[in-house]
Parts: structure tokens; sequence; C-alpha cells
């Protein structure tokens, strides 16, 4: 057995969805720290357990223990402390997925220092306003020309900002003064015992700004019970498994990240699978996968687009057991083109960065393609309408996060967060009483208090139930098209051109139309052999007839290059709105 996911979940089997449903249980320690209580656990009990096997583009392989990641996280640790920071300084990290990223959270988590994750993509501009928002004291970062001109440029203009330090070789001022701190020579100087100190499970861990299509990013705050949270998500809907590898392909900057690369699986006693790429590629992909050889593969659904358009018929990925796919809806063409041409069937999950899992195609559950299966038993999901009342089946309404899911809970008192009563003497939840789901939005309680009140968080992602339980995504509240009464969610008609080979990606959004309101516009990036055409508009437009309801057609047409799309690779359907 596990033993230190024993420790948590007093029992981790289950018969079936129903039983794991009403069955699971998650222990929440008042003084969880995963850093300690996960990676130094692993590092004393199994002290050569392989926690992190790495490659990168050139074919580079590397690999990291359990004990190599302690000793080094103690003295990134200690570094650290030596350099001023202390528990509650909020520190960025923009390292892709080199090594370091995985050390530094573990040495930020046994401060007890706020980690904000960052994606390369970001500009000076994103910076600025991200290093102001947060106060961050330290910026950790690539030795990387371009990032680096940013930062410079942005530097001015943060007011808290002390420190930039830079790990993969030299400063680029070569250490002489103060603008910039060679990480790895402070580490090298010191001590590879990190003493532990007094750190509670609700004080702050992780921030990551949400990538929204509108507004400025939110900053979505977690606590130290996140980890715990992500149990579902990797052992119950990743399906890792003990001593094996699990690759989730996404930067270091993004919450899959947390999802699929460090929390869940490392509790699971899984290694963690790196492919540390530039730019990504579908040969880099499929290279980097037969390198690292993973047992279990998530992605998302971007990346399987591009795959099932490459020629898969040299390749044998039977050694992967288990494929899943979340950050955005997948469409039935894409899983039944992968599972015809390898194999391998993907089961779908649904979550926020605001959350862990929410809903997955559970191991028990017969895959429905283009459903999010059914719901994680860590919270109580409910679909809601516009006056907060349940919706019943086929009926598409907001999924919201209810006070149910509690039971699922041993949960130690929380002392900064009061459980109140609604007007109806209902006991209100607190945010830190679900592990995996966010505190707020760090420092604006006037929009946390917008989609969490009277003890629910309603997401702003709408679905649909079927019959026999399963969720199906129609989109984000305000993506939902409403033509001649009808409301039509963009995905369902992106799933439907999906099936058609001309098309490599689409996004469908509302365009306006003085007779029916609205109308639907399909904004398509065409695959490689195909050139735009009337003729093609109309065989598109038909087909979409044919494959779902005539209505939901897109009477609008545009071929593009690419989709405008957040840092994150969301759409920004504001954007081809004309919004934004």
């Amino acid at each position: 057995m596990n033993e230190i996911l024993s420790r948590y979940c007093p029992r981790i089997e289950f018969d079936s969805y129903e039983d794991f449903y009403a069955n699971y249980r998650c222990t929440v320690p008042d003084n969880f720290n995963f850093a300690h209580d996960v990676v130094d656990e692993w590092a004393r009990l199994m002290p050569e357990k392989c926690a992190l096997l790495w490659t990168d583009d050139s074919g580079e392989m590397r690999s990291f223990t359990f004990t190599d990641i302690k000793r080094l996280s103690d003295k990134a640790a200690n570094a650290l402390t030596a350099l001023g920071i202390r528990k509650g300084d909020v520190v960025m990290l923009i390292l892709k997925q080199r090594p370091d990223v995985w050390v530094l959270m573990c040495a930020l988590m046994k401060i007890g220092a706020v980690c904000i994750p960052g994606t390369y993509q970001l500009t000076a501009k994103d910076l600025e306003y991200r290093c102001n928002v947060a106060e961050v004291k330290m910026l950790i970062t690539l030795n990387d020309a371009g990032l680096l001109a940013d930062i410079a440029a942005a530097r001015p203009q943060c007011a808290k900002l002390r420190h930039i330090a830079v790990v993969g070789g030299a400063p680029p001022d070569g250490g002489t003064n103060s603008a910039y701190i060679n990480l790895q020579s402070e580490m090298e100087k010191a001590s590879d015992n990190f003493q532990r100190i007094p750190i509670k499970t609700e004080d702050p861990m992780l921030v990551y700004f949400s990538s929204g299509t509108t507004g400025m990013p939110k900053m979505v705050l977690h606590n130290h019970s996140l980890p715990l949270g992500h149990i579902v998500t990797a052992k119950y809907w990743h399906c890792v498994e003990d001593n094996t590898v699990h690759l989730t392909q996404t930067d270091s900057g993004w919450a899959k990240f947390a999802w699929g690369k460090i929390y869940g699986q490392w509790i699971c006693g899984a290694a963690i699978g790196a492919y540390d790429t530039e730019k990504f590629t579908p040969q880099g992909m499929l290279d980097a996968i037969l390198r690292l050889c993973p047992t279990t593969f998530c992605a998302p659904a971007t990346i399987f687009r591009y795959l099932i358009k490459e020629d898969l018929s040299g390749y044998d990925f039977s050694f992967i057991h288990h494929t899943s796919v979340a950050g955005e809806p997948l469409s039935p063409e894409v899983y039944h083109q992968l599972k015809e041409k390898t194999g391998l069937e993907i089961r779908e999950g649904f979550g926020q960065s605001e959350t862990s899992v929410m809903a997955a195609v559970f191991k028990w559950l017969p895959v429905r393609p283009g459903s999010m299966g059914k719901p994680a038993p860590l919270f109580g999901i409910s679909l809601l309408d516009e006056n907060g009342e349940s919706c019943d089946d086929g009926i598409a309404g907001n999924m919201s996060i209810t006070q149910a899911g509690k039971n699922m809970y041993e949960i130690a008192p929380v002392a900064n967060v009061a459980n109140t009563a609604n007007a109806e003497g209902v006991p209100v939840i607190g945010l830190s009483d679900f592990p995996g789901l966010f505190r707020g939005y760090w420092k604006d309680e006037a929009v946390t208090k917008s989609c969490w009140n009277k003890g629910i968080y309603q997401t702003g992602d709408m679905a649909w139930r079927d019959g026999d339980g399963y969720l199906w995504f129609v989109g984000r509240n305000d993506d939902v098209i409403k033509c001649s009464g009808y409301r039509i969610g963009p995905f369902e008609v992106e799933s439907a051109l999906m099936e058609h080979p001309a098309v490599l990606e689409c996004a469908v959004t509302a365009a306006p139309d003085p007779m029916r309101g609205q109308v639907v516009k399909a904004s398509i990036v065409l695959a490689r052999g195909f050139s735009p055409s009337e003729e093609l508009i109309h065989e598109l437009q038909n087909h979409v007839k044919h494959v779902t309801a005539p209505y939901k057609y897109p009477r609008m047409v545009e071929f593009v290059p690419e989709l405008p799309k957040t840092i994150s690779g969301k759409i920004k359907r504001n954007v081809i709105r004309g919004e934004g």
C-alpha cells in the first residue's frame, strides 16, 4: 500500500463510481505542508524513488530522486531565506519546465512564501501589472535574453520588487552588481538541511493569474490544502500508477501544472515526466513521448488535434495505460480519430484554475465522447438557472459548487473563516472548507463575492446533464448564442465543424443580426491542403446542418490564419466579437 496516500485517504480502492462518489474521504491536517510531508517523506521512506524524469528538444534526459528534490529544495530554501525571503513574501517563478521549477516550488512551500508561477510569454506590461498588484518581492527567471529584456523594462515600475534571480547560467552582468542574483551560486553556498518552521494549512501558498478573455487577470489564491484536493485528479482521473511516469504537457505557468505535474502525482507515488520544449511541434511531442514512455498521459485538446493530423501508423503507444484531456473541451471527432489511429481512449475532465477536478470520465465510467463525465466527490456540483434554482435534465445551467461536498473531508477548524448562516438558516461554507477550491480572488473581495455567496460558488461555465448523470459542456455564460429564441452553445457547433477534414481549429461566436438578435459565426483555421472558397463555406454549413440541429449552422463563416488566444491558449471570443 502507498504509505503516503493512505495517511490522507482512509480508503483508496473503490468498486464503482457510485461507491467512489459516496465513500471517498480525505483527511486534512491543520499543518499540512506538501514539501515536507510528501516530498521529504518519500525521500525518507524510499531514498532512490524517482520523482522527475526530464527531457528537452535536444533529446537530453535527466532524472531526479525524491532525495535529490529534498536536498536541492532545502538548499534553495536556505538560500532564499538568506536573501531575505520570509513567510508570506511573494515570489514569482518564470522557469518553463526546467527542473528548477519543482525545486523552487518546494522551497517556497517550506519557507511559507507565496508562489506565483508565470509563463515565459509574459510581456513587460504583463510583468509590471502582476508584480505591482501582487506586491512581488522576488522574481526568479530563466537566463533568457528576451525575457530578461522584458523584465528590465518592467522593473523600474515595480515598486516592491527587490530581487531578480537567474537560473541556468551566470546573470547577464556576470554577477558584478546587485541587478541580478545568480541563484545557483547562492544555493551552492547554502546548507542542505532546512529546519521546518510553523506553517498552517490555511496559510496562502499559491497564486495563479486567471487567463480570462475579458478584463485584467484575477489572482486565484490557494492555500496548502490544494495538493490534497488533487488526489482525486491524479489517482482517480489521471489514474497514475506508483513507480511509473505520468506526463501532463503544460508550461509551469499554468494551473494545469498544479493539476498534472506535481501535487497529486507525487502523493500517489508516480514520477513526473517533463518535456521542456522551446516551441511545440507535433513531431517533437511524439519523440518526447517515446523517450519518456509515460504510463499515463494528459494533454490539452489542442495537442491531440495536432497529433491526429500526423502519420501515426508507425507508432506503438502500448506503454500508455490511460489517456486524459482537460483545459478545453475535446470534440468527439478528435476522440474517435485518435482511438482509431492509436487505440488510446481519451477521458475528459473539467475544472478551473480555481479548483481541482470538478467532473471527469472516471475509470469506472464508459466514455461518452464530448461529455466531461460525472461530478467528482470533492464538491457538491449543481447546475443552476438565472434564479439560482436547480436545472432539470437537458437544461443548461451554471456549474456551481455547493455545500453538499463538505462531508467528503475531515477538515481541521479554520480560525479566520467563520461558517455563518444565510437568511434561511442554512450554514454557509467558508472558502477554505474545500481542499482543492481556491480561497478567493486575492485582494479583490468584490469580485470574490460576485461569484461566491450564500455558500455557493458559481463557476460561470454552462453545462447540461443527461438522464444518466453525465455532464456536457456548453460554454462560458457570456459565450452562449441566443438566436431566434434558441440558446446555442459554441462547443456543439465547433464539435460538428471539427468533424470536417478541412478544419484544423475553429471558434464559434455570436454576431449581431437585426432579425434574429444573434446568429452563429464560425472563425476557421484550415488544415493543410485546403483553401478558402465560397464552395467550402457552403460545404461546411451543410455539414453542420447534417451533423447537428439545422438551426445551429453558422450563417457567417470566415477563414483566418490563426485564432486570437490568451497566453494560456484559450480562445479570445470577445476579440472575435469585436469587444476587446
